[in-house]
């Protein structure tokens, strides 16, 4: 029985539930075996202990193949293993990565465990793939837009990527797609924390035109006197 067999039967028979199940959480139909979020990054701890000392190839294609399961749960496993490989990102991996965005992502949590993870510890290693953001956010996918938006809050913890991030906001402004929306405001809600000015004046400047879901994310963080102001 290879590993993955293994991890499959193990999640089948696990007996520690959610109270809701995950399809409550969701507009597009999902495929969970309603497994408590802890219990499942336990499962891929220990089994991360089994395999750590394979090659990172090897490993990454472990990933993908509990990827194509299309489980929430596998994929938690799938990107845990992904992040945990970080050292050892190369050059290379991008073409992986960005194909596993366009194969594999089918809703918000996959969405936003690997964007926040995996690609934007990449995108931090190797900032010159932040170029491809923006084509992501004229993409067909609208997960692979939500990606975009994403993609850019962990590396914008550490680097200033502002630029890159109104650019991103401006492309998906307009977008009719309300977790397109939810993102790119999550992602100026973020760069807020580093810089409240620009971004509120970015707000002001687009507020009359922006939905008013991506408004709201955006200006979270204010005083209440400013998120009056950028909702008037």
């Amino acid at each position: 029985m290879n590993i993955v067999t293994q991890i499959r039967k193990e999640l089948k028979n696990n007996k520690q539930k959610t109270r809701v199940e995950a399809q409550y959480f969701y507009k597009e139909k999902v495929k969970s075996y309603n497994l408590q979020i802890p219990v499942v990054r336990q499962i891929a701890k220990n089994y991360w202990l089994e395999i750590k000392d394979l090659s990172k190839m090897k490993i990454l294609k472990l990933c993908e193949e509990l990827l194509k399961s299309g489980y929430i749960e596998e994929s938690t496993i799938a990107f845990s293993w992904s992040f945990n490989l970080k050292k050892q990102y190369d050059e290379n991996d991008f073409k992986i990565f960005e194909s596993w965005i366009n194969k594999y992502i089918d809703n918000w949590g996959k969405c936003d465990d690997f964007c926040t993870h995996t690609m934007g510890e990449y995108l931090l290693q190797y900032p010159k793939y932040l170029k491809k953001l923006p084509v992501w956010a004229k993409s067909k996918n609208m997960w692979v837009r939500r990606a975009a938006a994403v993609s850019l809050i962990y590396p914008n913890r550490y680097k200033s990527h502002l630029k890159e991030i109104f650019n991103i906001a401006d492309i998906l402004l307009l977008d009719k797609e309300d977790l397109v929306q939810k993102a790119y405001g999550w992602l100026l809600k973020e760069a807020s924390n580093k810089y409240p000015k620009e971004v509120f004046a970015y707000v002001m400047k687009h507020k009359a035109k922006m939905p008013r879901t991506a408004l709201r994310y955006a200006i979270e963080k204010y005083p209440k006197a400013q998120r009056l102001k950028a909702m008037q």
